[in-house]
């Protein structure tokens, strides 16, 4: 892991799966025009965003990808050696490093920005060591693994001074700033009611998991795994392949089930046009797990209702929260014959928005014609659009003073994750939450108040004096 000089550094970086690419000039720039960027979890989303803040731009149809001049990649970081060989062998001139303190330790004059896709149960603890070094931050979704971490980091944000944003790329879109704007508009009149599914998790698939044997039993640790270092803040156990790779979403100390996984995207347009902040109340309907299975693995199928007060002159909502295979009843008034594996509706007084699991292609629900004319005679815009609906442009140019902060920061972020994070509390222990947000409590179940603030290995405390 040696240290090179930063003219050495690699100025341009391939990609695993982009075919051809075009090479920009290079030419002489100041730190503060080009941003020098370490990557911490360079395989799974890692990759996704690393490919995403390089490109420039990419012709899907002749997979050519030109690189963004403004972007530097100059250090590589994973626990594994495995993904550490196969990224370095697209950069080879970076240095790569198994240990985040030790990459910011060596490295840290060389680094503008720090882009965190790690597990959840490490989030904090990367993004909170970056910040503190003064590094612009681009963290992964969810934001943290608990409240406590998520209301720590948006201290931290203020107190650091440092661009900062959550990786829900939805929040870029046109289809996010149309929700908001028909709904402040009045276009969709008052909204009580909203509906959310997903289907996963799949347990047969590639993100989730479960063990043949609970306690899951030891196994030989992969070569060139650190398994310490990947357990980071938890509780030390013997490895075993249901936790890496991927399926440690499986467990709620590790990850924050479908939920926490999925509501930064499904829940985000409800989240700000409605301004909901943080439910009142959480209440289980329904949930299913593996007979045999603890409860520190993730239900089957679960639906929850959230309740959220009176804010302001916005009247009270109920959103309801479907996955593992359940939707909403199917309505007439929706117009559709069948609702998709992932979506969203918000039911409006007056008229009703749909989405995907992500908010990029929001409609008002309306017969097609009537659609197509809404369209065309368009509706006053008065929320700025992120230029190609591009969120690492967006953090990127945030940074060089070339755009403003992003959309999706730390403050928005985190009570976005909170809103999700009470739901897998009521998810986890199969009861009716009561929250006080406002002493971040549950106040009718303060057994369970141990997961708003968990526990910590020596080594890996941070933001506790922002207290």
């Amino acid at each position: 892991m040696k240290n090179i000089s930063r003219r050495n550094f690699l100025r341009t970086s391939g990609t695993m799966a982009a075919g051809a690419m075009i090479i920009p000039s290079l030419v002489s720039c100041s730190k503060t025009d080009i941003v020098n960027i370490a990557i911490v979890g360079v395989g799974g989303r890692g990759q996704g965003n690393w490919n995403g803040l390089i490109s420039e731009s990419y012709n899907k149809e002749t997979k050519e990808r030109v690189l963004n001049p403004k972007v530097r990649i100059v250090a590589l970081c994973d626990v594994s050696e495995e993904m550490l060989s196969k990224t370095s062998k697209l950069m080879p001139n970076v240095p790569t490093f198994k240990d985040f303190r030790v990459m910011l330790d060596e490295m840290h004059k060389d680094i503008d920005a720090v882009i965190v896709s790690t597990p959840d149960h490490t989030h904090f603890a990367v993004t909170m060591a970056a910040m503190e070094m003064g590094k612009h931050v681009y963290v992964e979704k969810p934001l943290a693994h608990n409240i406590w971490q998520l209301r720590t980091l948006v201290k931290a944000a203020k107190k650091y001074g440092v661009i900062n944003q959550l990786g829900n790329q939805g929040h870029a879109s046109n289809g996010i700033r149309n929700i908001k704007e028909w709904y402040d508009q009045g276009l969709l009149g008052e909204v009580k009611e909203v509906h959310a599914w997903f289907n996963g998790p799949d347990f047969q698939g590639n993100w989730f998991g479960k063990p043949a044997t609970y306690p899951p039993e030891a196994q030989q640790v992969p070569a060139g795994l650190d398994w310490d270092l990947w357990m980071g803040p938890q509780t030390m156990r013997p490895f075993n392949e249901c936790y890496v790779p991927r399926r440690w979403r499986s467990w709620y100390d590790l990850g924050n089930a479908e939920l926490g996984d999925w509501a930064c995207h499904t829940l985000d347009a409800p989240y700000w046009a409605l301004e909901l902040g943080s439910p009142k109340v959480v209440q289980p309907l329904h949930a299913v797990r593996n007979e045999g299975m603890p409860n520190d693995i993730v239900t089957d199928s679960s639906v929850l209702e959230f309740q959220f007060e009176k804010r302001g002159n916005k009247a009270p909502v109920k959103l309801t929260w479907y996955e593992g295979g359940k939707k909403p009843e199917n309505r007439p008034e929706w117009l559709t014959h069948k609702l998709g594996n992932n979506g969203m509706i918000m039911v409006g007084e007056k008229m009703s928005v749909m989405t995907g699991g992500r908010p990029n292609n929001a409609r008002i629900i309306m017969p097609n014609e009537d659609w197509k004319a809404f369209q065309k005679k368009g509706w006053n815009q008065t929320i700025s659009r992120i230029p190609e609906e591009n969120q690492y442009k967006e953090f990127i140019n945030a940074i060089r003073g070339v755009g403003p902060k992003p959309g999706s920061t730390f403050e928005y972020g985190a009570g976005l994750t909170e809103m999700a994070l009470v739901g897998v509390l009521a998810q986890r222990s199969n009861k009716r939450i009561e929250f006080d947000a406002a002493n971040m409590k549950v106040t009718n179940h303060p057994e369970l108040n141990k997961y708003i603030k968990e526990p910590v290995r020596k080594g890996w405390s941070y933001g506790e004096e922002l207290w």
